[in-house]
């Protein structure tokens, strides 16, 4: 009981209400175009989990992000989204596992619950645009291989998704905004998917409900960072 109400109390009533509107929101359209698949609505649950913890700057969220992966990855599988597949399970899994580690190495004066905000320099963003042309290339003709579905907007997903993890790992705030950009990608990749198959109407919604909370995580991340800032 105490635990319980201590998490309740480490959050705000703005998050609380935003996880819980989030949820209620995946339950509703989970319950309205799908009510087969519940490996989808568990997936949405953790992931939205995990971004109001990651909103925190808690290294919780990178777990949480590393079962909703592997569990996303399986739902990418049944669309023939590789590129959505190949992401979450060859990248975003093990960059979260990266994640994680770096976050839990790097705690703001000694708050394992709070990931010191970092700054990055002009090397970490030529490094990282660098990287994400070279990754861009391989996967689209790793893509095209596959035969996989709406392969322009798979192989964006591709770029926006190595960006964020990477800013994930460097703990940039704008990993959140990039993460946001990607919700917008896969919002159009879902949506042409449920034109074949209403069920994927809720995964839209739970990409809808993604956005939000990686924009109010990237605001939140700017509070941070100048908490940190002023306290240093």
């Amino acid at each position: 009981m105490k635990r319980l109400k201590k998490l309740i109390t480490y959050f705000t009533i703005t998050e609380i209400c935003l996880w819980s509107f989030s949820v209620a929101l995946i339950i509703a359209s989970f319950c309205i175009f799908d009510r087969q698949n519940y490996l989808t609505l568990f997936a949405s649950i953790v992931g939205i989990t995990a971004l109001i913890f990651c909103a925190k700057g808690n290294p919780i969220g990178q777990v949480l992000m590393v079962f909703f992966s592997i569990v996303y990855g399986i739902i990418s599988y049944s669309f023939r989204y590789y590129g959505e597949m190949l992401t979450y399970l060859g990248m975003t899994l093990p960059m979260a596992t990266f994640a994680l580690i770096s976050w839990l190495k790097n705690p703001f004066n000694g708050n394992k619950a709070e990931v010191t905000v970092n700054t990055l320099k002009k090397k970490d963003y030529i490094a990282m645009s660098v990287s994400a042309v070279l990754v861009t290339i391989a996967f689209f003709f790793i893509l095209w291989a596959f035969d996989t579905a709406n392969l322009i907007f798979s192989t964006i997903s591709i770029t926006t998704s190595f960006v964020a993890v990477f800013l994930t790992f460097r703990r940039s705030p704008y990993f959140a905004l990039v993460y946001a950009l990607n919700d917008v990608v896969l919002i159009v990749l879902w949506t042409l998917a449920s034109l074949v198959d209403t069920k994927y109407i809720s995964v839209v919604v739970c990409f809808i409900a993604f956005l939000v909370n990686d924009l109010y995580g990237f605001i939140n991340w700017q509070r941070i960072k100048n908490r940190q800032n002023s306290s240093r």
